[in-house]
């Protein structure tokens, strides 16, 4: 038995003196030194007493030590967690007794904070900093570059990755081995990247868009890496000219868009621009194309399956779209109640097959039953409707779904309708209770820069162009929409924000 991710993403890149991590300062890591760091990481691992199997969790910032901590992962057979920075230690607690980690590394700054939880759960706590200093970096530092790669199968696990727990305890997605390579595999050809290319990473990495796509793909490729710590415009800026493709999420192309730096001439040079893990607005897709001349390549994804369907590099890029099935992927669109397959064109809940998608949920046997069926196919509980071509559309979540008066009233349709509105930057619509339909509608609204929005206007095109029980019954105007580390706007909170609107518009 060998270790299939190893020996794809890793093996093929030990002594070879290429550039594979250019970083902010001007220091560039070749594919060798980081080969190197990632056994002196497999080491250290085995130094702490970690066996196959067992889980590390981290909580980390970004870093090239912290990619090396995968990859070494990797090599040692350990399973690899990576945790949201933006977590609390209340919810650290969580994950960390529920997947029965065996070490958990977070940022010396929190170590003090951490301790306690990794007492409780009999958990070794070792730290590694955003600069590569830490007690397990220490730890690394100590070890020898030669280490012994652990014998994996493809359905061996290699990462845990917990679900955002929008509704009810966050669930442990079960990632193997071949998942994460068929993945990579179907991206690198899909995408065809070469190491020729040179991304730009401006992606977190506790997160499988800004892991287990960009790196995983660039690993396999054996391509470069610009390896920035987050999203700033004025360094993807500066270093977009050294760089072939770039991956991230719509909210970075709209602040590029932002800026009158990004042009043409700028973006000339580029093979592709990527984007995912929150739907990309069609206006955003045109207006990028106005400006560069790049059509963005939009696919979809979800922790659980990692990438599934991808608008095409050669081919029809649809804005509104996120593409046809990946080589391998199965998709169907059925209907959320009985399960059966739809026709073209008409509305239900996505899912599919292939193999990407996970083992099941983490020491959750009725919710994987639930939402894994036998035959395979995965129940992604995304509202989506596919087209004569083949192409598919994310219409919104299951859970967004309204049902107002018996009618069911999908907001991906009321949303693209509003951001259309003279004024409107963007817009999130929510179901609230209602006394007389269960729900109604709620849009909620950011207006474009430096103006305000006309609410009797949009109103009045509501009215209009609207049926009825689709129209919303208030509009309000924030700020800025709430949104996660990867720009999903947060309905949940938007959904408790206004539980009460029309209760006390009825008082």
């Amino acid at each position: 038995m060998a270790n299939s991710l190893y020996d794809a993403l890793i093996a093929p890149h030990v002594g070879l003196d290429t550039p594979f991590l250019h970083l902010p300062d001007g220091r560039t890591t070749t594919h060798a030194a980081f080969m190197d760091q990632v056994a002196r990481n497999a080491n250290a691992l085995a130094a702490l007493g970690l066996n196959q199997g067992d889980r590390l969790a981290v909580h980390i910032q970004k870093s090239p030590e912290a990619l090396a901590l995968y990859a070494g992962c990797i090599q040692a057979g350990v399973v690899f967690l990576p945790l949201n920075t933006a977590y609390t230690a209340k919810e650290l607690k969580y994950f960390v007794g529920d997947s029965e980690a065996a070490l958990f590394i977070c940022d010396p700054a929190e170590a003090h904070d951490l301790e306690d939880i990794a007492a409780a759960n009999s958990c070794q706590l070792r730290t590694l900093g955003a600069d590569g200093a830490g007690s397990f970096a220490d730890l690394v530092a100590q070890q020898s570059t030669s280490a012994q790669t652990a014998e994996r199968g493809a359905d061996d696990l290699a990462a845990l990755l917990y679900t955002s727990g929008t509704t009810g305890r966050s669930k442990g997605a079960m990632l193997t081995h071949a998942n994460l390579l068929s993945n990579a595999q179907s991206l690198v050809e899909g995408w065809h990247f070469t190491a020729q290319d040179v991304m730009l990473h401006a992606l977190p990495i506790f997160h499988s868009h800004g892991l287990f796509v960009a790196c995983n793909v660039s690993l396999l490729a054996g391509a470069a890496m610009i390896w920035l710590p987050k999203f700033d415009a004025d360094a993807v800026i500066a270093h977009l000219p050294r760089a072939t493709t770039m991956m991230g999420v719509p909210t970075f192309y709209t602040r590029l868009l932002d800026d009158p730096r990004f042009d043409k001439d700028l973006a000339a040079h580029m093979r592709v621009f990527i984007s995912g893990s929150a739907p990309l607005l069609a206006e955003t897709h045109e207006r990028f194309e106005g400006r560069t001349g790049h059509r963005i390549l939009e696919r979809y994804g979800m922790t659980e399956t990692s990438m599934n369907t991808s608008n095409p590099y050669v081919g029809d890029r649809r804005a509104g779209t996120v593409g046809l099935p990946l080589p391998g992927v199965e998709v169907k669109v059925c209907d959320l109640k009985t399960g059966v397959e739809l026709q073209r064109g008409e509305i239900g809940v996505l899912e599919v097959r292939g193999p990407n998608v996970f083992k099941g949920y983490w020491q959750m046997p009725d919710k994987t039953r639930a939402e894994l069926r036998e035959d395979g196919f995965f129940i992604t509980g995304d509202l989506s409707m596919m087209d004569a071509d083949g192409y598919v559309t994310i219409v919104g979540r299951d859970k967004d779904l309204i049902i107002s008066g018996g009618f069911n009233i999908y907001p991906k349709e009321i949303e693209m309708f509003l951001d259309d509105v003279p004024g409107v930057s963007e817009s999130a619509v929510i179901g609230a209770p209602h006394p007389d339909f269960g729900e109604s509608v709620v849009a909620v609204l950011v207006a474009e820069a430096g103006t305000v929005c006309d609410i009797a206007a949009i109103e009045s095109a509501v009215r209009r162009d609207l049926a009825g029980f689709k129209r919303p019954r208030h509009i309000a105007v924030l700020d800025a929409l709430p949104r996660n580390t990867m720009g999903k706007v947060q309905k949940k909170e938007l959904r408790e924000r206004f539980a009460d609107v029309f209760r006390r518009s009825e008082r």
